[in-house]
């Protein structure tokens, strides 16, 4: 009975879905109001993230439905597909004239009016694979050969085609993500050790022998800023201004000064910034709870899932979206080198939002059997 596709007899965890609706709702109103300006100097249209945000949040929505309906051990069975689906992706979009290249990077496949992104799409592959993979062999997790090295190798081939869109960002969350798996999965601490040492080694070899000057600018830009405001340091001043200007309730909604064109693509990275003006610390705060009450849940459906699948699997998708609400944070406040990473729910992104409300759909069907 417990690997029926669809479960009927329970609803699972609504505090989810509420705190969803809740993020994504309030994610959509700040995308419209910090693209305003630039969607009509770039397209001539107020409505154009709007509108495209819109019909990607229904057919996430969709998804969410749908994922919450599938019991989660088929997900867990196509743990080998996924990882090499997410690896034929990241080969593909290296490919000259497949991957759609923007600033520098080329992290995107174009097929008509859709862009879809091999690297959030990775980050699913690694959790399902490592959900698997350790699903059929628990044991392992312990040992360095059979456990530690085969992850250490797939996770590495994912590292290493991201780092060559370049995207730095992607590759240390999907570290991040793998540790964190490891560790719920019973790994020893001194393997974690260093496998950590070793991740951080090589982030501080690739800014040292960047050739290009790319990462080693933002990592200076990182240490001082205002060193070099009309450079590399651009971003993260013009976001630290928007914060300081909001202040503790901020100059309301609409408001924003920095999005006129000063904080380039408000919507997307640097989304939290503008929220930081516009409702202040307190809008902050506010979001930051939200995101704490929905970790939470996620802790909750995980430690109490009723088989190390639901467990490895709740945990890999809570701490995907917990990583990358530290990182964004971080990266706003200049608390670290700026990097691409997004704010889940609330940053503009179709390829992420949907990704993300299908993993909670995931995590609704999980806590539907979890053991409280």
């Amino acid at each position: 009975m417990k690997n029926r596709l669809v479960q009927k007899n329970k609803t699972g965890d609504l505090s989810i879905v509420l705190l969803v609706a809740i993020l994504t709702i309030f994610g959509t109103v700040m995308i419209f109001s910090a693209s305003y300006y630039y969607a009509i100097g770039w397209y001539d249209d107020p409505y154009h993230y709007l509108t495209r945000q819109l019909i990607w949040l229904a057919a996430g929505a969709a998804a969410m439905w749908f994922c919450a309906k599938v019991d989660y051990h088929v997900w867990a069975r196509f743990w080998l597909i996924a990882y090499i689906l997410g690896l034929g992706l990241l080969l593909l979009v290296l490919i000259p004239g497949v991957g759609s290249n923007a600033n520098g990077a080329t992290r995107w496949i174009q097929i008509g009016p859709i862009t879809i992104m091999p690297g959030e799409i990775a980050k699913v592959g690694i959790i399902l694979f490592i959900t698997g993979y350790f699903s059929r062999h628990p044991k392992w997790v312990t040992e360095i050969r059979r456990g530690i090295v085969p992850v250490l190798l797939v996770t590495g081939i994912y590292g290493l085609l991201i780092m060559m869109q370049p995207n730095m960002s992607t590759a240390f969350t999907i570290c991040f993500i793998v540790g964190g798996m490891l560790l719920v999965a019973g790994a020893k601490w001194k393997h974690l050790g260093t496998l950590a040492g070793a991740a951080v080694a090589a982030g501080v070899a690739l800014i040292i022998t960047d050739t290009s000057g790319y990462r080693y600018g933002r990592f200076l830009s990182f240490l001082d800023p205002f060193k070099d405001p009309l450079g590399d340091g651009w971003n993260v001043v013009q976001s630290l201004l928007a914060l300081g200007t909001g202040g503790l309730t901020g100059l309301g909604l609409g408001n924003s000064v920095q999005k006129n064109l000063y904080l380039p693509m408000p919507q997307n990275d640097f989304i939290l910034a503008i929220i930081g003006e516009e409702l202040g610390f307190v809008g902050i705060l506010v979001l930051i709870i939200l995101y704490m009450l929905l970790i939470w849940r996620g802790c909750h459906i995980a430690i109490n899932a009723k088989d190390l699948t639901g467990l490895l699997l709740a945990s890999g998708i809570i701490i995907m979206v917990g990583v990358q609400v530290i990182i964004n944070i971080a990266v706003v406040t200049s608390s670290m080198p700026p990097t691409g990473i997004i704010l889940p729910f609330i940053s503009y992104g179709g390829n992420a939002l949907l990704i993300f409300m299908a993993a909670m759909g995931i995590l609704i069907n999980i806590s539907k059997s979890a053991e409280v």
